[in-house]
């Protein structure tokens, strides 16, 4: 989001030279540089003991393609503690461990998605009503189910890769 009024006394932005940072907009009521706003949010490769991942469909996102498991951060929350509760929303797992692996910017919805490798028991799923199925397949076999260069599918490949 780029600013075009104050979000704190609601006066028109103008923009102003910061120092590296170019012009931007600023308030000159507050006196504050209105820097641009992003949704961060998390999206995680759910994997097992079994070396299999847990893919989604979620007709909203695609008909053609799986995806995996991701959701925005709320405030106050950390970025592993969205992971752990997004896999139990959308999955009904349990996450024991999740370990940081990227950061990938979505530069189409203005997000930052941070990419997570998430470790579960294999278990049967208990999905959310905005996930229509979901799959445990083999981490080798994920990529042909992704769109080729989506953020999933560039997690999936970091994922396997490091799994070797």
């Amino acid at each position: 989001m780029r600013f075009r009024y104050c979000p704190h006394c609601g006066n028109q932005a103008e923009m102003r030279e910061i120092g590296d940072e170019g012009r931007i907009p600023y308030c000159p009521q507050c006196e504050m540089p209105l820097w641009d706003m992003f949704t961060t949010s998390v999206i995680a490769a759910v994997v097992n003991e079994c070396g299999e991942i847990a893919l989604l469909r979620q007709n909203y996102v695609s008909t053609a393609n799986h995806v995996c498991v991701a959701g925005i951060m709320k405030p106050g929350e950390s970025a592993e503690e969205a992971v752990v509760r997004e896999v139990g929303e959308e999955l009904g797992l349990r996450v024991k461990t999740a370990e940081y692996v990227k950061s990938y910017p979505y530069e189409k919805k203005e997000m930052l998605m941070l990419g997570f490798k998430a470790v579960a028991e294999r278990k049967e799923f208990t999905l959310s009503g905005e996930v229509d199925t979901a799959v445990w397949v083999k981490l080798e076999d994920a990529p042909g189910l992704l769109r080729e260069g989506s953020i999933a599918w560039q997690l999936v490949k970091a994922v396997a890769e490091g799994e070797r």
